[in-house]
């Protein structure tokens, strides 16, 4: 197991397969390429969540940082917290419906899911 380091005063954090920047990392943009059919796929999820519902957005085709601005756009519109994580964006509460008509006022696809 080799050992580099994770982290540079000069450029913060780097990335511990190639050693570069986050920001200039090759290998993570490559690997975390958006995957699925570009449809957006809009559900709400509230188990393990002690029944408080979570609107889930999946399946965008976009990359990390276009995926973590729409997630503040989305979160702004609906007017409550959230998080981007594993390329899935949470809006907490239920905004199915806020949600549907914003991503389909900028161009994408989208489809409920689960009920």
């Amino acid at each position: 197991m080799s050992s580099r380091p994770v982290y540079s005063t000069e450029l913060g954090r780097l990335c511990p397969d190639c050693g570069r920047a986050l920001a200039q990392c090759a290998c993570r943009a490559a690997a975390a390429a958006p995957a699925g059919d570009g449809i957006a796929r809009i559900r709400l999820e509230t188990k393990g969540r002690k029944g408080k519902g979570v609107t889930v957005i999946a399946g965008l085709p976009l990359d990390a940082v276009a995926l973590a601005r729409l997630g503040q756009q989305l979160r702004q519109r609906c007017g409550t917290g959230g998080t981007v994580r594993d390329g899935l964006i949470e809006v907490q509460g239920d905004h199915r419906d806020t949600v549907i008509a914003e991503l389909t006022r900028q161009g994408f696809k989208t489809r409920r899911a689960g009920g």
